[in-house]
């Protein structure tokens, strides 16, 4: 994770401000006002430190993703996608992921309807039972498709991951998470 400027300068402003509170609880006379406002003092500055510095990384850090080309293997059961992402924001980005889920989607396969989707069942079953249905209809996998991304630069990726012979109709979703 880069912290760029904006990162440093928030941790000092939070810096100033615990040492400044710091000073006010200790020109207390109780020492359990003293040690109580030390406490929260603690707290609240680091929540505010972590919180801020997940949303610095969320408006500094910016990535796109570009020329997406998806093709399904079918010698392999698996599933490609390649393109290209580009930081373009202000600042390097440590590190892209890319989280890809495949959703089967049998609702709209046609071969589902009424009663089929909702059968109720007994809750003892569940505890009690075997898995009856160990094939998932969700599938998400995540890949580091680029590090050390500075600003304006363009990468080339192309990321497998296996497709489930089963899946029909499928739903594919994909999001960059950079930091």
């Amino acid at each position: 994770m880069y912290f760029t400027i904006l990162h440093w300068i928030t941790l000092l402003i939070l810096l100033i401000i615990f040492i400044l509170l710091c000073i006010v609880a200790l020109k207390q006379t109780n020492k359990k006002i003293i040690f109580s406002m030390l406490f929260a003092n603690f707290l609240v500055i680091s929540m505010l430190g972590i919180f801020s510095m997940f949303v610095l990384d969320k408006y500094t850090k910016v990535a796109r993703l570009e020329n997406i080309t998806q093709k399904r293997i079918l010698m392999t059961e698996s599933f490609s996608i390649s393109g290209q992402v580009r930081n373009i924001g202000k600042f390097t980005i440590g590190r892209c992921k890319l989280e890809v889920k495949l959703v089967n989607n049998p609702v709209s396969g046609g071969n589902l309807g009424g009663s089929n989707m909702f059968n109720p069942t007994s809750g003892l079953k569940e505890l009690f039972g075997r898995k009856t249905n160990p094939k998932p209809n969700t599938v998400i996998n995540e890949f580091v498709i680029a590090k050390n991304l500075k600003s304006g630069e363009l990468r080339n990726f192309t990321v497998t991951m296996p497709y489930p012979p089963y899946f029909q109709n499928t739903y594919l979703n994909y999001k960059l998470y950079c930091h």
